[in-house]
């Protein structure tokens, strides 16, 4: 293995491969199949032993563990931002002096940006890198706050709220392409868990800050803390966590050439040895910021494999969602609940959220050891594995198949024991269960759709909440009168067995969905292979 320390023409020349070995983290010797020849019996977690080829990342371990620490705190930023601002409904409406129902006006052009934003930051983050994206985010988010803090007047909250959806919701996209960007598939259940704990407990734990600040400080602070929690992540961020889009710096060999993507001390090492007239190295030409092009995450939803994986992902986030948002006014309606103590039901949800996203980090690891094993494939920890010979898919899928089919039973029970208003101990420990397996199976499914688009996660992700908050949207909007209508019963049995309905949709993908996946693989090297003919054209 080359020593990343190398001097850098040294380093690129042995470093070099194709674009889309950048992209997908395939081994550029494609000579050196992973496909063990011996029994299967072999160890598939040792290091395949490769003469030639990068390593998937150069990043070392502790490198590794400090931009995954960044990310996963980055990725509370969206889920809190949503929820936060729940409990201060009511007492915002009284001091601006206008309706709930106005206030809630808010909540819905709130979720339309969140559904809009990440399309244009995915392809932003994709084709410029993670930190410009991150930094323009949060920026744009950090004033939003300090806006809303001190606005006074309903127009300027509306707006606001939009600004701070536009700066906030496009860190979870982020943060899965980031971990796309240093993992390898067989370590990237366990790092996905870690930054899925980020998201889920943010719907949990933001309704407990919500009412405390709004109670005791009143609701601006609320705004006074999320803009407060964003600078402090900057600065660190800003300072030390280095690029890591595969488009801009490869495997991490290849030195940032735009100050936007070097770290403030890189930027300082960078212009000390310009003074001295020092080479900056690198094998690329400085990345350029384009407005980005929403229509590159449409394209994703046009894949089949990726069209049926939205599609059940969403129907799952929705279930949970539904739960989620109808949770305080059910609750309160039966047991007539404080702000506060509604706020503080949601941290079963919020326990079984963090649990779901560590555990299913590590089944999800352990199973694609397993059927490595099974099969005879040598898995690759250091330059990644060729999935093209793997069931990636089936890898996935079938540690996702328990959990939601256990979640399914716990929604439909929840719905009953709310229709006979059991003691609180009743739904709350079945949110914890809907928290685990619902929860735990859309973070694995969002785990197979980086691994299905690794050349743009960033935009696959992207995609992906486009389709899940469009819907979250309309489901949101409809609940109310659907648990009118039907009672709290039938309400949730109904959208349990949409779950069950639609469930062989996964069984679809675990057959078809690898044919699928290197039809699309050979289409893009094709689609390459015409555009160099072209540009090479005198």
């Amino acid at each position: 293995m080359m020593d990343p320390h190398q001097d850098p023409p040294l380093q690129r020349e042995s470093q070099k491969y194709d674009a889309e070995d950048a992209g997908d983290g395939r081994p550029a010797d494609n000579s050196s199949s992973n496909i063990n020849d011996t029994t299967s019996d072999s160890d598939p977690e040792a290091l395949a032993q490769v003469p030639s080829g990068p390593a998937y990342s150069v990043f070392s371990k502790s490198t590794k563990r400090w931009i995954v620490t960044m990310i996963a705190f980055s990725s509370f930023v969206s889920p809190m931002t949503a929820n936060i601002y729940f409990p201060a409904l009511v007492p915002i409406a009284r001091d601006l002096d206008v309706s709930v129902s106005m206030i809630n006006l808010t909540l819905t052009t709130y979720m339309i940006f969140q559904a809009i934003a990440p399309t244009l930051v995915g392809d932003l983050a994709d084709a410029a890198g993670r930190r410009p994206a991150f930094l323009i985010c949060f920026v744009i988010y950090i004033f939003a706050n300090l806006g809303l803090a001190l606005q006074k007047n309903f127009a300027a909250l509306l707006v606001l709220r939009m600004v701070q959806s536009a700066g906030s919701s496009g860190t979870v996209a982020l943060s899965f392409a980031v971990i796309a960007d240093v993992a390898v598939s067989a370590e990237r259940g366990k790092y996905m868990g870690i930054v899925g704990a980020g998201i889920n407990i943010g719907p949990a734990l933001s309704p407990v800050f919500g009412g405390l600040l709004a109670e005791y400080l009143g609701w601006p602070a609320i705004f006074w803390f999320c803009m407060i929690y964003a600078a402090v992540w900057l600065v660190p961020y800003a300072l030390t966590v280095p690029e890591t889009c595969r488009n801009v710096v490869g495997n991490g060999s290849i030195p940032a050439q735009s100050w936007w993507n070097m770290t403030a001390v890189d930027l300082c090492r960078a212009r000390r040895r310009k003074r001295n007239g020092e080479s900056l190295g690198g094998a690329r030409t400085k990345q350029k910021l384009r407005f980005p092009n929403p229509f590159n995450t449409l394209k994703v939803a046009f894949e089949k494999d990726l069209a049926l994986l939205l599609f059940y992902g969403t129907l799952t986030y929705l279930v949970f969602i539904l739960i989620a948002a109808t949770l305080s006014t059910e609750l309160e309606a039966i047991y007539h609940y404080s702000d506060l103590q509604l706020g503080l039901c949601y941290l079963p949800y919020g326990v079984g959220c963090c649990f779901a996203a560590v555990m299913q980090g590590y089944i999800l690891d352990h199973n694609y050891r397993r059927i490595a094993r099974k099969i005879g494939f040598t898995i690759d920890y250091k330059r990644g594995d060729d999935l093209s010979n793997f069931p990636i898919e089936k890898a996935r899928i079938l540690p996702a198949s328990p959990f939601l089919f256990a979640g399914v039973a716990a929604v439909i029970c929840y719905g009953w024991v709310l229709h006979f208003e059991t003691h609180v101990a009743g739904p709350l420990a079945l949110v914890f269960l809907i928290g685990l397996c619902v929860t735990g199976s859309f973070s694995i499914l969002n785990t197979l759709l980086v691994d299905l688009y690794p050349e743009a996660p960033a935009t696959a992700v992207a995609a992906m909440n486009l389709v899940r908050c469009l819907f979250g949207a309309g489901g949101t909007a409809v609940i109310e009168y659907m648990l009118r209508a039907m009672g709290r019963g039938w309400t949730f049995t109904f959208w349990g067995l949409v779950l069950v309905l639609f469930s062989p949709i996964l069984w679809v993908l675990a057959k078809w969905g690898p044919g699928w996946r290197e039809e699309r693989r050979v289409r893009k090297l094709k689609e390459e292979e015409k555009e160099r003919a072209v540009t090479s054209r005198p």
